[in-house]
């Protein structure tokens, strides 16, 4: 029986690389904002605190059958004292920590935060049998309060769809219980780290079975022999009972930051002189649409930052640009595992700040000719419905009236004629 503490094992802290790429876009003049770490396709993740550390972690005891148990990990019990059967059972890439042990009552404190944040989220009312199915990143609970793997049914597949930070939260009202020779597998780029079953008793993992994810169970929790898990197995007030199992703490790979890609349109707002708007859509090379946010500038001076919907686009509208061609920026400030990108356009502002747009005018009889520089230019005419539509365009200004009745009129980048009077 092992009843000691050790020496705490100094953690990482591990900054992700987003910030690759920025220095020529904050050269534009774009502001950036820190990485957000929320997935716009799955729910929140859990956060462990002080239980991160450990694989396995009991309140009562940790018990295991006189095999060569494997823990890569963290073992710990608290605020009991007991280990049993460690050797011949191993503690790999970690220590062992009992009773009033700082790591062992951080680690229950932070189970129980995990356990009640679990708990509290609004869930999809599914069936008890998970075998057979695949799910998506989300919020599941069983319809009957208890969840299962049968033998039969297959394996369980959660499908991240290409999002590495996706999550999938499982909650159970009593027991969670797996077959012999059960599965649970990850696809689409899912991690062991980012699932969480909160299991309102008990949760018994059947003979050589294969399961993923943090079990955080209110009681105990029995891997039956040649149990393998990749994640953690914490038991707020029982027991944990092993029994020729291996148990990897799940921690989460750092995937390599996908790259984006940011287009830029622009467009004058009907009936309000002088008001452009400027649209960004940012996709992903891979996964789902990204989240995050659009830093516009002009000239490099800062217009705005606007979040992106749910398509992707982010849209601001700006009046008081001052005549002349201004450069746009829009900068997708990214978010994490995802890279920035920008798109740059050229807008051109009329006199008094108007958006130089083609103005219809529907007139219905063609006038022969304009004048422009004492030549005749040839009107374009176009159809509309019943009416033509005349839009007269050239170089320099037009002067002059038109011959059969038609008097000019001008818009800051084309010239238009329409009835007199």
């Amino acid at each position: 029986m092992i009843n000691a503490s050790h020496p705490r094992v100094a953690s990482r802290n591990i900054t992700r690389p987003w910030m690759a790429g920025l220095a020529a876009l904050i050269a534009m003049g774009a502001v950036v904002a820190a990485p957000n770490v929320a997935s716009a396709a799955s729910p929140l993740r859990v956060e462990l605190g002080g239980a991160t550390r450990f694989a396995v972690l009991a309140s009562s005891t940790v018990t295991n059958t006189v095999t060569p148990t494997v823990v890569s990990g963290d073992l710990g019990v608290s605020p009991g004292t007991a280990v049993t059967n460690f050797p011949p059972g191993m503690v790999t890439n970690g220590s062992t920590f009992v009773d009033a042990a700082p790591e062992a009552v951080s680690g229950q404190a932070g189970l129980t935060t995990a356990y009640n944040d679990a708990a509290s989220r609004t869930p999809t009312i599914v069936g008890t049998e998970l075998g057979g199915t695949i799910k998506p990143p989300g919020v599941y609970r069983s319809a009957a309060g208890d969840f299962q793997i049968t033998t039969g049914a297959g394996p369980l597949t959660l499908d991240a769809r290409g999002d590495p930070n996706a999550v999938f939260i499982f909650q159970t009202a009593s027991t969670l219980v797996t077959a012999v020779s059960s599965q649970v597998l990850l696809i689409n780029g899912a991690q062991a780290c980012n699932v969480f079953w909160q299991v309102g008793s008990s949760a018994t993992l059947g003979v050589t079975s294969t399961f993923v994810g943090n079990i955080m169970a209110q009681a105990t929790i029995t891997a039956n022999t040649g149990a393998t898990v990749i994640g953690r197995l914490l038991a707020r007030t029982g027991a944990v009972n092993l029994d020729s199992n291996t148990v990897t703490r799940s921690d989460c790979a750092i995937p390599p930051n996908r790259t984006t890609t940011t287009t830029l349109t622009s467009s004058c707002a009907a009936g309000v002189p002088g008001r452009i708007s400027f649209t960004a859509t940012v996709r992903s090379t891979a996964g789902p649409i990204p989240p995050g946010s659009i830093a516009f500038s002009s000239d490099g001076a800062s217009l705005g930052t606007v979040p992106l919907d749910a398509n992707g686009r982010a849209t601001l509208s700006y009046t008081n640009l001052s005549e002349g061609t201004h450069q746009i920026v829009a900068v997708y400030q990214g978010v994490l595992a995802l890279n920035p990108s920008a798109a740059l356009s050229n807008q051109r502002v009329g006199p008094g700040g108007v958006c130089p747009v083609v103005r219809k005018i529907v007139v219905v009889k063609k006038p022969q000719a304009v004048k422009h520089k004492d030549r005749d230019v040839a009107p374009a005419i176009h159809r509309k419905k019943d009416h033509t539509t005349l839009i007269v365009k050239a170089p320099h200004a037009v002067t002059g009236v038109s011959e059969d009745g038609w008097t000019l009129h001008q818009t800051p980048h084309f010239n238009h004629v329409r009835p007199r009077g």
